[in-house]
C-alpha cells in the first residue's frame, strides 16, 4: 500500500463499510474539483486535496496529471510516469492547463485570497507565507481553495492583502476561473450574477446557520441547499485502504 505522500508503509486496517466521515466528504468534494478536467496538471496543496486528486485520478479523471511536487509526473500510487521540466511546468501553468487547489489565510466574497500578512501590509500584525505564486495561479489557470477550518477569521469582508485574484480584480483575464472552495463544513462556488460566493452544498450534519455564523459576510444561499454527494463504496475502499491507509485525513479534519 502507498501512503498519500507516496511513501510505502504498512496500512492501518479500516472498515470500508463504515459510514463516511466528515474528512471523507471533504475528500470527495476536493476530488470533484477535477471532474471532467481532462489531461491537465493537478496541483493539490494540503493532505485532503492530495487525497482527493489521487482519488479522482483512480476513478473518474484517469487523464489527470499528478506530480511528485518536484520534476516528475507520477501515477496515483506514486510510480514515476515521466519527467516534467520546469519550463514545461510553466507552459502548462501559463496556458490554462493546470488546476491548483490552494489554501487561504483569508478569503472574501469575490474570491480574493490572502496568504501574505494580517493587518496593514505596511505594518502587519502577522507575517504569513508571502504572496508566492498566488497571482500567477489565479490569473493563468483554474484555481480552487481548501479551508480545513471554516471561520470568520478566514472568510472576511475584505482581505488585508490581495494575493490570489478574485472576480472583482480579474479584469477579464483569459484563464481566470475560481472553481470552488471546499471547507470542513461545506462546498462554496461563485455561481451568482455578481460572481460572489454561494453555498453550493453542505456536508452531512452541517446546517445553513452554522455556515452563516462561520462566515464574515453575507453568503448567497439558495432556497434549497443539497448535501455534498456521498462517496461510493469503491471510493471509500480506495481512500481507506489504498490512498490514505494511515488516515492522515482525520488529522486535518477530525470527526
Amino acid at each position: 500500500m502507498t501512503h498519500v505522500d507516496g511513501h510505502q508503509a504498512a496500512p492501518v486496517t479500516g472498515d470500508s463499510r463504515a459510514p463516511a466521515t466528515r474528512a471523507e466528504y471533504c475528500v470527495i468534494a476536493c476530488a470533484e474539483a477535477w471532474r471532467g478536467a481532462g489531461e491537465i496538471l493537478a496541483s493539490p496543496m494540503g493532505v485532503i486535496p492530495s487525497i482527493g486528486a489521487r482519488l479522482a485520478r483512480r476513478t473518474f479523471a484517469p487523464d489527470l496529471l499528478l506530480t511528485d511536487g518536484e520534476a516528475m509526473l507520477v501515477d496515483a500510487d506514486g510510480t514515476v510516469e515521466g519527467w516534467l521540466p520546469y519550463r514545461r511546468h510553466l507552459a502548462l501553468a501559463a496556458g490554462g492547463r493546470r488546476h491548483v487547489m490552494m489554501g487561504a489565510s483569508q478569503l472574501d466574497r469575490y474570491g480574493n485570497q490572502n496568504i501574505s500578512c494580517i493587518g496593514d501590509w505596511s505594518r502587519p500584525t502577522r507575517q504569513l507565507l508571502g504572496v508566492r505564486g498566488a497571482p500567477v495561479n489565479t490569473l493563468n489557470h483554474p484555481t480552487s481553495y481548501w479551508v480545513p477550518k471554516h471561520s470568520r477569521r478566514v472568510f472576511v469582508e475584505r482581505v488585508d492583502m490581495v494575493c490570489g485574484v478574485g472576480y472583482d480584480h480579474a479584469d477579464g483575464a483569459r484563464y481566470h476561473h475560481l472553481a470552488r472552495v471546499v471547507t470542513n463544513l461545506a462546498v462554496l462556488d461563485f455561481a451568482t450574477p455578481d460572481r460572489s460566493l454561494r453555498l453550493a452544498s453542505l456536508h452531512p450534519g452541517v446546517t445553513v446557520q452554522e455556515v452563516r455564523e462561520a462566515t464574515g459576510f453575507a453568503l448567497a444561499v439558495p432556497d434549497e441547499v443539497p448535501y455534498t454527494r456521498d462517496p461510493t463504496a469503491r471510493e471509500l475502499e480506495l481512500v481507506r485502504e489504498v490512498v490514505d491507509p494511515h488516515n492522515a485525513r482525520a488529522r486535518e479534519v477530525p470527526q
